[in-house]
């Protein structure tokens, strides 16, 4: 398959068709071996030779998540991935190439909308800095990035950011934790899941989708994704989120609980 070309669509049957998993802190613990549960891995591999897909819809840029992959042994291979919140690459052969058509799109999408924040940068910068002892940088998927020190204070910079954004048609800030990013709000996990459901022919009922953090949001609701997942150790607005819309929460944490929320929605179907 050409990075141009479309997704095949998927010729199974189940219940589940398409799964999203967030990586960190839901798929993936860095302190626990194996970093992904062998349960987990089990099930996505039923789930694959059953002709479902699986999507690693994560933050991470692509070399982080293949460093990360590659110190987690994993067993099985997912079919696509969403980087740093919006970029889609397809498995074909031993690599992850680019779907361009989504992608040159996002890039010239956001390269627009960025060249009218970056105007306004200086004036960010200086409003954090006078409160917050927090590192500012840029980098090529945002003109504007921070870390805090602490999550009280990413969450007063969060909300002096989304204020910004009312200034600027389209600007969304993604944040998870302590570190945040502006974007368009076009791309993000929720519009390029939706995006592969699409190219594949996958419809809601079909797809489950697992998050614990705020980026994961987006593709945390049911007219995306009717089968929802999340752990003990989620955010409470996402396990709120979750509850609300009927979705599974697990009393385990990271992939742990996930290997729950998709058991039980494996044996429980479309009910």
């Amino acid at each position: 398959m050409s990075p141009k070309s479309k997704a095949a669509p998927a010729k199974s049957t189940a219940p589940i068709q398409l799964i999203s998993t967030d990586f960190d802190g839901t798929l993936f613990a860095e302190f626990e071996n194996p970093p992904v549960p062998h349960r987990l891995q089990e099930l996505i591999a039923e789930c694959q030779g059953a002709g479902a897909k699986w999507v690693i819809n994560t933050g991470r840029d692509l070399s982080g998540l293949m460093e990360a992959m590659g110190r987690s042994h994993l067993t099985v291979k997912p079919d696509f991935l969403v980087l740093v919140e919006r970029e889609i690459y397809i498995h074909e052969d031993s690599r992850y190439v680019a779907l361009a058509e989504w992608n040159d799109l996002c890039n010239r999408t956001h390269a627009e909308l960025f060249a009218k924040v970056r105007l306004d940068v200086p004036e960010l910068i200086a409003w954090v800095n006078g409160r917050f002892a927090a590192t500012i940088y840029e980098d090529i998927y945002s003109p504007f990035c921070f870390i805090a020190e602490k999550t009280a204070d990413a969450e007063a910079i969060h909300e002096y950011l989304n204020g910004y954004c009312k200034r600027v048609p389209e600007l969304v800030v993604v944040r998870n934790d302590v570190y945040a990013r502006f974007s368009h709000v076009a791309f993000n996990k929720g519009t390029a899941l939706t995006e592969l459901a699409r190219r594949l022919n996958v419809k809601p009922k079909n797809i489950f989708a697992a998050g614990d953090h705020l980026n994961d949001l987006p593709m945390l609701s049911t007219k995306i994704a009717h089968h929802l997942a999340t752990n003990s150790n989620a955010i409470d607005l996402v396990k709120k989120t979750v509850r609300e819309q009927n979705g599974f929460i697990s009393t385990k944490h990271c992939g742990h609980g996930i290997a729950e929320g998709l058991e039980f929605f494996l044996k429980n179907g479309n009910g």
